[in-house]
């Protein structure tokens, strides 16, 4: 990777955050609508985990090129959970205002926060990511000193875990402490939030594992198994509320968890690098990068589907806004792939 494209790399998730930031800003400024008040700040923090896909971004590309510095190794894993903490904040913030909208458009905001803060534990796990390619080609399979000691890779994976666990349990609450379309509608992302966040679960654990030479043959599939049920999870659920409420209001948050489904197989391109290259050649590792790819256009298609639908039917104008930032998610995702394959794989 030369300096060039490495700037490329890094500026595609700033690009990204910065379309987020100001869609969901012009969104929320446009109109004083329900759907409005939802879909902006929804949008807007999605550049929160954009933010944080830089950080990891920046984290690995510097190690690369052999610019990365000890400031470096603290200031990008900070910069991405301050952000998360911010994204928190204001979710709580927004539930506790009681404008139009506000409990459904806070829950969903907290959980971007929570996924930010899982993706901010990536940049962490990866801040001794060029010993990924020195343990791949070590044919002892021992156990690197340089890498993480035991007990921070077991930190490491408990952070992202106890969050992905958080966002389960606020998904369950939301479900069983009412019945309202509010509590069906939080409920439901929050759901696919928790999906993403235990898709995340298997990437920290792998960059980890791998970073401290511990990482087996025969957990490869377990990690790629559990990112791409996940996924599955989230994209089942999201086509039964579209059928099931089929004519009511709220089964547009089937496309939301279609959206966050593809979130997640997203993740799993990086979770499937990792685990194709390690101790082996993979010839089409160039190729996985493709995926994010695939699902950021996916995305965008439904979304000018739903642009349209939303002509008709009200009901589809907040998809129709958030899966364009899913977009924007997915195509930052690309670039992570794209870094973890230049950086990792055998040439």
């Amino acid at each position: 990777m030369n300096h060039g494209i490495s700037i490329l790399f890094r500026a595609i998730p700033l690009a990204m955050a910065a379309f987020c930031f100001g869609f969901g800003a012009y969104i929320f400024a446009a109109g004083s609508d329900p759907s409005r008040l939802t879909a902006g700040p929804v949008v807007f923090f999605l550049g929160s985990i954009c933010i944080a896909l830089y950080c990891t971004a920046a984290t690995i590309i510097r190690q690369i090129i052999g610019t990365y510095t000890p400031a470096a190794k603290y200031l990008f894993p900070a910069i991405g959970y301050t952000f998360a903490i911010i994204t928190v904040i204001c979710g709580v913030f927004i539930i506790s205002s009681h404008m139009t909208g506000s409990f459904v458009t806070g829950h969903v905001v907290c959980g971007l926060g929570l996924i930010t803060a899982c993706v901010s534990t990536a940049a962490t796990s990866s801040t001794r990511f060029s010993l990924i390619p020195k343990n791949s080609a070590d044919s002892t399979f021992s156990i690197n000193a340089a890498g993480f000691t035991h007990g921070e890779n077991a930190l490491l994976i408990f952070i992202v875990s106890a969050i992905a666990a958080g966002a389960w349990v606020w998904c369950i609450l939301l479900y069983t402490l009412g019945t309202l379309p509010a509590h069906i509608v939080a409920g439901s992302v929050m759901f696919g939030i928790a999906c993403v966040c235990t898709s995340l679960i298997a990437l920290v654990a792998s960059i980890a594992r791998q970073v401290r030479g511990n990482y087996t043959m025969k957990e490869r599939r377990s990690w790629m198994g559990l990112v791409l049920c996940m996924g599955g999870l989230a994209f089942v659920l999201g086509l039964i509320l579209i059928f099931t409420l089929r004519g009511e209001t709220i089964n547009f948050v089937g496309f939301v968890l279609i959206g966050l489904a593809l979130i997640c197989w997203s993740i799993s391109s990086k979770v499937i690098l990792l685990a194709k290259i390690w101790h082996t050649d993979f010839p089409l590792a160039n190729r996985i990068p493709i995926i994010p790819v695939l699902t950021a256009l996916a995305c965008l298609f439904l979304a000018a589907f739903l642009f349209e639908a939303a002509l008709f039917e009200a009901k589809f104008f907040v998809p129709a806004r958030v899966l364009t930032g899913f977009g924007a998610i997915c195509f930052t995702l690309y670039s992570i792939v794209s870094i973890l394959e230049s950086g990792a794989s055998k040439k």
